[in-house]
Protein backbone atom coordinates (compact mmCIF):
# COMPACT_ATOMS: atom_id res chain seq x y z
CA UNK A 1 0.00 0.00 0.00
CA UNK A 2 2.98 2.18 0.61
CA UNK A 3 4.67 1.60 -2.31
CA UNK A 4 1.32 2.27 -4.53
CA UNK A 5 0.44 5.25 -3.14
CA UNK A 6 4.53 6.71 -3.20
CA UNK A 7 3.55 5.59 -6.96
CA UNK A 8 1.13 7.84 -7.01
CA UNK A 9 2.03 10.96 -5.60
CA UNK A 10 5.58 10.26 -7.76
CA UNK A 11 3.92 10.25 -10.82
CA UNK A 12 1.55 13.18 -9.92
CA UNK A 13 4.80 15.01 -9.19
CA UNK A 14 6.17 14.12 -12.12
CA UNK A 15 3.27 15.45 -14.66
CA UNK A 16 3.29 18.69 -13.02
CA UNK A 17 7.20 19.29 -13.21
CA UNK A 18 7.00 18.12 -16.76
CA UNK A 19 3.99 20.62 -17.53
CA UNK A 20 5.69 23.28 -15.85
CA UNK A 21 9.10 22.45 -18.21
CA UNK A 22 7.38 22.41 -21.69
CA UNK A 23 4.77 25.36 -20.45
CA UNK A 24 7.51 27.75 -19.32
CA UNK A 25 9.52 29.83 -22.58
CA UNK A 26 12.40 31.76 -22.43
CA UNK A 27 11.26 35.25 -21.95
CA UNK A 28 15.04 37.03 -21.66
CA UNK A 29 14.07 40.07 -24.59
CA UNK A 30 11.34 40.59 -22.46
CA UNK A 31 13.32 40.49 -19.13
CA UNK A 32 15.95 42.41 -20.98
CA UNK A 33 13.73 45.19 -21.80
CA UNK A 34 11.94 45.79 -18.54
CA UNK A 35 12.05 49.62 -17.54
CA UNK A 36 12.62 50.54 -21.16
CA UNK A 37 9.24 51.75 -23.01
CA UNK A 38 8.85 51.00 -26.59
CA UNK A 39 7.34 54.54 -26.87
CA UNK A 40 10.94 55.91 -25.43
CA UNK A 41 13.39 56.50 -27.23
CA UNK A 42 16.84 54.33 -26.17
CA UNK A 43 18.91 57.52 -26.59
CA UNK A 44 18.92 61.13 -27.16
CA UNK A 45 21.87 62.79 -28.90
CA UNK A 46 21.87 66.78 -28.47
CA UNK A 47 23.92 69.02 -30.75
CA UNK A 48 25.09 66.64 -33.06
CA UNK A 49 27.88 66.98 -35.35
CA UNK A 50 28.48 63.53 -37.27
CA UNK A 51 30.77 63.32 -40.17
CA UNK A 52 30.80 59.94 -42.28
CA UNK A 53 33.57 58.87 -43.92
CA UNK A 54 34.81 56.86 -46.93
CA UNK A 55 38.73 55.40 -47.32
CA UNK A 56 39.45 58.30 -44.86
CA UNK A 57 37.58 61.33 -46.75
CA UNK A 58 34.83 62.93 -45.30
CA UNK A 59 31.58 62.27 -47.76
CA UNK A 60 28.76 63.62 -45.23
CA UNK A 61 28.55 66.04 -42.24
CA UNK A 62 25.17 65.79 -40.31
CA UNK A 63 24.69 68.31 -37.87
CA UNK A 64 21.05 68.38 -35.45
CA UNK A 65 20.43 69.82 -32.52
CA UNK A 66 18.63 66.61 -31.53
CA UNK A 67 18.46 62.94 -31.92
CA UNK A 68 16.53 60.11 -30.49
CA UNK A 69 17.47 56.76 -31.31
CA UNK A 70 14.47 54.15 -31.61
CA UNK A 71 16.80 51.25 -32.19
CA UNK A 72 15.17 49.18 -29.29
CA UNK A 73 12.00 49.10 -31.55
CA UNK A 74 11.07 46.42 -34.01
CA UNK A 75 11.73 48.24 -37.01
CA UNK A 76 14.78 50.38 -35.95
CA UNK A 77 15.21 54.19 -36.69
CA UNK A 78 16.87 57.35 -35.83
CA UNK A 79 14.55 60.63 -35.01
CA UNK A 80 15.76 64.48 -35.59
CA UNK A 81 12.54 66.13 -34.37
CA UNK A 82 13.97 69.29 -34.32
CA UNK A 83 15.61 68.94 -37.99
CA UNK A 84 18.64 68.64 -40.10
CA UNK A 85 20.99 70.26 -41.42
CA UNK A 86 23.01 67.68 -44.12
CA UNK A 87 26.63 68.80 -46.03
CA UNK A 88 27.75 66.33 -48.60
CA UNK A 89 30.94 66.21 -50.60
CA UNK A 90 31.79 65.05 -53.96
CA UNK A 91 34.65 63.25 -55.11
CA UNK A 92 35.87 66.58 -55.95
CA UNK A 93 35.40 68.13 -52.74
CA UNK A 94 32.11 69.85 -53.98
CA UNK A 95 29.32 70.70 -51.43
CA UNK A 96 25.78 69.77 -51.52
CA UNK A 97 23.26 70.36 -48.55
CA UNK A 98 20.20 69.32 -47.65
CA UNK A 99 17.89 71.16 -45.09
CA UNK A 100 14.72 69.66 -43.24
CA UNK A 101 12.60 70.62 -40.34
CA UNK A 102 11.81 66.96 -39.47
CA UNK A 103 14.11 64.23 -40.49
CA UNK A 104 13.59 59.86 -39.71
CA UNK A 105 16.31 57.33 -40.89
CA UNK A 106 15.23 53.62 -41.18
CA UNK A 107 17.92 51.39 -40.38
CA UNK A 108 16.69 47.99 -42.20
CA UNK A 109 15.65 50.40 -45.17
CA UNK A 110 17.94 52.86 -45.73
CA UNK A 111 15.48 55.46 -46.51
CA UNK A 112 15.49 59.00 -45.11
CA UNK A 113 12.27 60.87 -44.96
CA UNK A 114 12.83 64.55 -44.43
CA UNK A 115 9.60 66.78 -44.27
CA UNK A 116 8.94 70.52 -43.42
CA UNK A 117 10.92 73.25 -45.96
CA UNK A 118 13.16 70.72 -47.00
CA UNK A 119 15.66 72.49 -49.33
CA UNK A 120 18.29 71.04 -51.40
CA UNK A 121 21.11 72.76 -53.24
CA UNK A 122 23.84 71.07 -54.89
CA UNK A 123 26.62 71.62 -55.87
CA UNK A 124 26.09 72.81 -59.44
CA UNK A 125 23.69 75.57 -58.13
CA UNK A 126 20.45 73.82 -58.60
CA UNK A 127 17.76 74.24 -56.03
CA UNK A 128 14.85 72.07 -54.73
CA UNK A 129 12.30 72.86 -52.84
CA UNK A 130 9.89 70.41 -51.22
CA UNK A 131 7.62 69.88 -48.46
CA UNK A 132 9.08 66.53 -48.03
CA UNK A 133 11.61 64.20 -49.58
CA UNK A 134 12.80 61.17 -49.54
CA UNK A 135 15.95 59.81 -50.26
CA UNK A 136 17.33 56.05 -50.78
CA UNK A 137 20.97 55.87 -49.67
CA UNK A 138 21.32 52.36 -51.02
CA UNK A 139 20.04 53.43 -54.31
CA UNK A 140 21.36 57.00 -53.96
CA UNK A 141 18.05 58.41 -55.61
CA UNK A 142 15.82 61.11 -54.04
CA UNK A 143 11.97 60.89 -54.97
CA UNK A 144 8.49 62.58 -53.37
CA UNK A 145 4.97 62.74 -54.53
CA UNK A 146 3.96 66.12 -52.97
CA UNK A 147 4.51 69.78 -54.42
CA UNK A 148 8.03 70.59 -55.19
CA UNK A 149 9.36 73.63 -57.07
CA UNK A 150 13.08 72.80 -58.88
CA UNK A 151 15.48 75.67 -60.33
CA UNK A 152 18.10 74.38 -62.72
CA UNK A 153 19.70 77.24 -63.90
CA UNK A 154 17.37 80.47 -65.25
CA UNK A 155 14.46 77.99 -65.48
CA UNK A 156 12.40 76.89 -62.18
CA UNK A 157 9.81 74.26 -62.60
CA UNK A 158 6.80 73.64 -60.54
CA UNK A 159 5.31 70.22 -60.51
CA UNK A 160 3.73 67.59 -58.24
CA UNK A 161 6.69 64.96 -57.61
CA UNK A 162 9.94 64.61 -58.19
CA UNK A 163 12.30 61.85 -59.35
CA UNK A 164 16.49 62.09 -59.32
CA UNK A 165 19.68 60.44 -58.56
CA UNK A 166 21.34 62.16 -55.86
CA UNK A 167 23.50 64.11 -58.09
CA UNK A 168 20.70 65.58 -60.77
CA UNK A 169 22.08 64.11 -63.80
CA UNK A 170 18.52 62.68 -64.25
CA UNK A 171 16.56 64.84 -62.53
CA UNK A 172 12.82 64.83 -63.51
CA UNK A 173 9.78 67.25 -62.19
CA UNK A 174 6.57 64.97 -62.12
CA UNK A 175 3.01 66.83 -63.43
CA UNK A 176 4.79 70.05 -64.04
CA UNK A 177 2.39 73.09 -63.45
CA UNK A 178 4.47 75.47 -64.92
CA UNK A 179 7.97 76.52 -65.76
CA UNK A 180 8.88 79.73 -65.73
CA UNK A 181 12.59 81.07 -66.87
CA UNK A 182 14.10 84.06 -65.34
CA UNK A 183 16.09 86.90 -66.92
CA UNK A 184 19.67 86.75 -65.16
Amino acid sequence: MFRTQYQIYFSIVMALAMTMFFSCKSNLDEVNKIGISENEPIGIAENINLKYTDSGRVTANLLSPIMLDFSNRDFAYNEFPDGAHLILFDENNEQSTVTADYAIVYDKTGIIDMQGNVILASAQKDTLFAEQLYYDQGREWLFTNKPVTFRRGQDVINGKGFDSDAKFNQAEVLEIDGVITLDE
